[in-house]
């Protein structure tokens, strides 16, 4: 039963008490109020039919919350996720292209198996590639992007695609040139959409705002016939009914031809995946510590995988863990995933017999949603915070906040320059740890000799490595030590501070033999203080424990002070 509730974490759900079932139909209504007009708002984002969206928001809301870990949760589409599919799928066609949905698909299937392959491979840590500084700048470079792609249909004006490097900008600054040519009776609908939006935001937060707001507009563009007398852009016909649930490729023949553009879109898939993952992680955590229970990331990563295959078998597209549907999901009495189970059924009834009454809807009052949910993205205080912090993280976000800017719409191109930028900060600080001449103090604590003008040791200099001893520094710890020496003529000693040593690979034990053998050669003694378990195991297993001495190895800092 254990193994069976750990393939099935909703059989953990149960016994539910009838308030419990009640508190989920209330949340799951509360969410869907929402999550209806933000999927069609966000399948637009990606270029997308409007009857995608509610596609996304229908089976693969279910799938997530069965087999996810976090209760409260809320999958479908969101914002990042849908700018994100988008900038992927331009690369191959553009959104009037007939195979656009087939693409759409094909990438939610990819973005479905690596989640799942992730999940099943306990690799969810490989989210802490993307720091902090690299997801909150471009998370504040892609709400900007987010916010400037619909400035057009605010103002009721064209707006080309163009994919070279800095494409997005330039084309946006095309659509502020026009300006003069606004569609005022758009840029009514809106403004109007805006003000409601902000306005009850502010006076009543729990209502549903962009709800209210696109019921408003719809029947506004029905009486004044926006569309027929006005020339305004509305989201028109949606088919009723549920999708078809059948695969991306209807014949072997069109799956192999579709197999190198798969195989091409992995990389990027694996981007959306980190990117996407790590909003559901961070919502995931935010209500566990409320909720008091129990994650498991991993299990989170395959059901998010889930929802995305079942996504890419039932004409929706990328889903991820929604930061907004997820909080009103908690602050609604959500107690177990059965509410984004009624969330996902109240979608599938406005899919059966409600399409017909989103016709009118005014794409410029989806566009105002969309702008107002990705606005309150934007802060640029974790930006500076980062750059207080360290020089390294503040250059590393500042790069990847402009490129994400310049090469938009191919956004994934600012994450991986970002995370390739951490990393070589990361490899460059390893690869040149601290190294310190130090001595005691006046109050007992050992720091820099030089720094804080301590009284020098000419026979026995202590040197303090503050890093692992790995292939990456072993060149960096034999100069320094060589270099010490060099300073220290009389030196018949030297004694190494070894606290902040957590590891010492092969490349490590063989340093550390050779400078044990030059300095042997030059008459010159070398002792160890506070070398940890661990590496020193490694050091016993070789033999260089026995061949060095283990008198030389003095397992205590506070013991090698005496012979400072």
């Amino acid at each position: 039963m254990p193994m069976l509730k750990k393939i099935c974490p909703f059989l953990n759900w149960f016994p539910m008490s009838f308030g419990d079932l009640r508190g989920d139909f209330i949340a799951g209504l509360t969410v869907a109020l929402l999550l209806v007009p933000q999927s069609m708002a966000y399948a637009s984002l990606a270029g997308l039919p409007m009857q995608t969206g509610l596609y996304a928001a229908f089976l693969p809301v279910i799938i997530g919350a069965l087999f996810g870990s976090c209760r409260q949760l809320g999958t479908g589409p969101v914002a990042m996720s849908s700018i994100l599919t988008a900038s992927i799928l331009l690369n191959y066609a553009q959104p009037e292209a007939p195979n656009y949905v087939q693409l759409a698909l094909l990438l939610t299937f990819v973005l479905g198996l690596i989640r799942i392959i992730m999940g099943l491979a306990k690799l969810a840590a490989l989210v802490n590639l993307l720091s902090q500084p690299v997801l909150a700048a471009f998370t504040n470079a892609g709400a900007m992007i987010i916010g400037l792609s619909q400035i057009n249909k605010i103002f009721g004006l064209p707006k080309t695609s163009t994919l070279h490097f800095g494409g997005f900008l330039k084309d946006t600054a095309g659509v502020f040139a026009n300006i003069a040519d606004t569609h005022w009776a758009t840029f009514c609908f809106g403004a109007g959409a805006f003000i409601i939006i902000y306005g009850i935001r502010r006076v009543r937060p729990c209502w549903p705002a962009m709800l209210i707001a696109t019921i408003i507009g719809t029947f506004v563009s029905y009486l004044i016939g926006f569309e027929a007398r006005l020339g305004g852009a509305v989201v028109g016909f949606i088919p009723p009914g549920l999708p078809k649930i059948a695969p991306f490729a209807t014949s072997w023949e069109e799956m192999i031809e579709l197999a190198p553009i798969a195989k091409s879109m992995v990389p990027s898939a694996l981007a959306l995946t980190i990117i996407g993952f790590m909003e559901a992680v961070s919502v995931s955590k935010a209500i566990a510590l409320k909720t008091r229970q129990k994650l498991d990331l991993n299990q989170e990563l395959v059901g998010q995988g889930c929802a995305a295959v079942a996504a890419s078998f039932s004409q929706g597209y990328s889903v991820s863990g929604s930061f907004s549907r997820s909080a009103i999901n908690l602050m609604s009495g959500a107690k177990t995933g059965m509410s984004s189970v009624f969330a996902g059924l109240i979608v599938m009834l406005v899919l059966l017999f409600m399409t017909p009454l989103l016709y009118h809807l005014p794409m410029a009052v989806l566009a105002a949603g969309i702008m107002v949910a990705v606005f309150q993205l934007i802060r640029f205080k974790p930006l500076a915070h980062a750059w207080k912090a360290s020089r390294a993280d503040g250059l590393t976000a500042a790069a990847t906040w402009l490129a994400t800017l310049l090469f938009a719409p191919s956004m994934e191109r600012g994450v991986f320059i970002g995370v390739a930028l951490a990393l070589f900060f990361y490899l460059k600080r390893t690869m040149n740890p601290e190294l310190a001449v130090v001595g005691v103090s006046g109050d007992g604590s050992m720091k820099s000799v030089d720094r804080h003008q301590l009284e020098r040791n000419e026979d026995m200099p202590s040197i303090r490595w503050d890093g692992d001893l790995y292939f990456g520094n072993v060149a960096a710890f034999e100069d320094s030590i060589l270099a010490t020496l060099r300073e220290y003529p009389k030196a018949r000693a030297v004694m190494i501070i070894c606290d902040g040593i957590n590891l010492i690979d092969a490349s490590g034990d063989w340093c550390v033999r050779q400078v044990w053998e030059q300095l042997k050669d030059m008459n010159i003694g070398m002792y160890f203080a506070g070398l940890k378990q661990a590496p020193y195991d490694t050091i016993l297993k070789t033999g260089l424990v026995d061949e060095i001495g283990r008198q030389h190895f003095v397992r205590s800092v506070e013991i090698a002070k005496l012979a400072i």
